[in-house]
């Protein structure tokens, strides 16, 4: 609801007070501020005037609330960073606008610092550990998926990667389970039986994630158990260590570590896909092969 209202409105330059933008630019330069002055007396303080404006904008009336502030230093000298909340109705979105000292000028939009590399942050949060991988460690291209063996989007995306990895083995694919648990109620039995593969035999955890994809459409609540007992003997797989493996809250515990990783990273969605910490989510082949070419 919100989203519409602030976060995909790109403010560029929107000056607070439309009857000042239409000075003429022979006396933009002294009237102008003389004119913005005067505004800002009257309104108060920036974010007074920011709330001012985006009320009158967007219509938002007393049901409307309407948090601005506070107003901070931006890594730019001549704009504020302010943080503007609205809520109704027990709903409510957050964005961040600049605004320049005077009050005159809105922009809306990512500030960003070129000095420094744009994937650092994400690259500190994004290691392999012991999570199934399949290719050479020292890859140049290094794909970590975080996805949910239920999720129809990452049987899509499973689909895509059949077809592209053979083409690509300077590829490293590290899995990561993120089941859903909220929306797909047999994820983690799932995501538990391919862990209890893997600990057997890493190349039966890949056998394992294709096979309960292939099967996903088949696969229950009521069933999955079974169903993954199943796999596991088809495997050829140990049923009693197997067995022991699925029950041990342990294993629970090694899915719900890879979870944790997700949510430093805000992963909201599945499947997420870094590639050499690029994020992807969806299975958009397109926007994955630009840019394992780009690599």
């Amino acid at each position: 609801m919100f989203s519409k209202l602030i976060l995909c409105t790109l403010f560029l330059t929107v000056f607070l007070g439309s009857a000042q933008a239409q000075t003429s630019s022979g006396k933009e330069k002294s009237s102008s501020s003389n004119a913005s002055e005067s505004s800002a007396a009257k309104l108060g303080t920036v974010e007074s005037r920011i709330e001012h404006y985006l009320r009158n904008l967007y219509a938002w009336g007393p049901s409307f609330e309407v948090k601005v502030g506070p107003a901070k230093p931006s890594p730019i000298s001549d704009l504020l960073e302010v943080p503007v909340t609205v809520s109704m109705g027990g709903q409510s979105d957050t964005a961040v606008v600049y605004a320049s000292k005077t009050g005159s000028f809105l922009l809306r939009g990512e500030l960003t610092d070129m000095t420094v590399d744009p994937f650092a942050d994400t690259r500190a949060k994004l290691y392999p550990g012991n999570s199934p991988s399949m290719g050479p460690e020292d890859a140049k291209i290094t794909m970590i998926e975080f996805a949910d063996f239920e999720c129809p989007s990452c049987r899509q995306l499973d689909l895509v990667l059949r077809e592209l990895l053979p083409r690509h083995p300077e590829i490293r694919l590290v899995f990561k389970h993120y089941p859903l648990v909220d929306i797909h109620p047999w994820a983690m039995t799932a995501a538990i039986a391919s862990q209890c593969a893997y600990q057997q035999s890493p190349s039966a955890f890949w056998k394992i994630h294709d096979a309960i994809f292939d099967a996903q459409d088949v696969i229950t609540a009521s069933n999955a158990w079974d169903k993954m007992i199943d796999l596991g003997n088809q495997l050829g797989l140990n049923p009693d260590a197997y067995r022991a493996c699925m029950i041990n809250p342990e294993t629970a515990n090694q899915i719900k570590e890879t979870v944790e990783e997700g949510h430093t990273l805000s992963i909201s969605a599945t499947p997420t896909t870094f590639i050499n910490a690029r994020r992807i989510v969806g299975p958009d082949k397109a926007i994955i092969e630009q840019y394992v070419n780009y690599n």
